[in-house]
């Protein structure tokens, strides 16, 4: 079998834990935070996980992660 190639936008979006758990970020933190409340900016800022009907399909664009 010939190498799987990484999906480069997948590899800097998403973390394995060593549970097999995909981590990922919150998103709406990039700009427009004006308008956002302290506490939002705040909790956006902790991780999250990804959720399990969409784990398979990101485990398949980052196999050697």
């Amino acid at each position: 079998m010939p190498k799987l190639k990484t999906h480069t936008g997948a590899k800097k979006r998403f973390n394995l834990t060593k549970n097999g758990k995909v981590k990922r970020a919150h998103a709406f933190k990039s700009h427009i935070l004006n308008k956002k409340t302290t506490k939002r900016k705040r909790s956006l800022r902790k991780g999250a996980y990804a959720d399990k009907t969409n784990v398979a399909a990101i485990k398949k664009l980052i196999p050697y992660k």
